[in-house]
């Protein structure tokens, strides 16, 4: 039995879960989040909790327990208190700034890069170098900043590029003008 998958998952004040099929739905205010899961795992809501088992004692079925706990806690995280990333940009001349649904991004290219934001990812500028991505569902704000990182991602020799914020870079040795 899975160690994390056997922990009851606390549903705060506000937050609503219900399961169907094989479809969990959490609602918050914040927004709604829904999930499909495997037939080997099974959801019971009781009080204030929700609690995960396995239906079969088979090694997939083990797999699947502490996942799907994991992903029913973010998503109830998700509703009620909402995900946060923020990224810093270091370098000369390299920026940031959104404008409507679209951030631009000055990052030492011939050309200013464009990034469409999605409509359940929100996007803010603090300054010119700090982005913040936030959202409810913690899947898509990684994914929304692994996405703006692999733009440019940060070079070893001068720390240049866009980095998480609580990344650290380990930096290189330049060459050496020994003749």
């Amino acid at each position: 039995m899975s160690r994390i998958g056997k922990l009851p998952v606390q549903i705060p004040q506000g937050v609503k879960v219900s399961t169907t099929d094989n479809l969990v739905t959490v609602e918050g205010p914040k927004g709604k989040l829904t999930q499909d899961f495997q037939p080997e795992v099974a959801f019971e809501v009781k009080d204030d909790k929700v609690i995960v088992g396995i239906k079969n004692d088979s090694k997939r079925s083990h797999a699947f327990h502490g996942l799907y706990r994991q992903l029913v806690r973010n998503m109830i995280t998700g509703v009620s208190v909402g995900f946060t990333r923020s990224l810093l940009i270091n370098g000369v001349g390299y920026r940031a700034e959104v404008k409507g649904e679209i951030l631009f991004l000055n990052l030492g290219f011939s050309t200013q890069i464009e990034y469409y934001i999605s409509n359940d990812i929100t996007i803010s500028c603090e300054g010119t170098n700090k982005i913040t991505v936030s959202g409810i569902d913690k899947q898509k704000v990684g994914q929304t900043c692994a996405e703006i990182r692999s733009l440019r991602p940060p070079e070893p020799y001068k720390g240049k590029g866009i980095k998480y914020e609580e990344e650290t870079i380990r930096r290189k040795i330049g060459k050496s003008g020994i003749k």
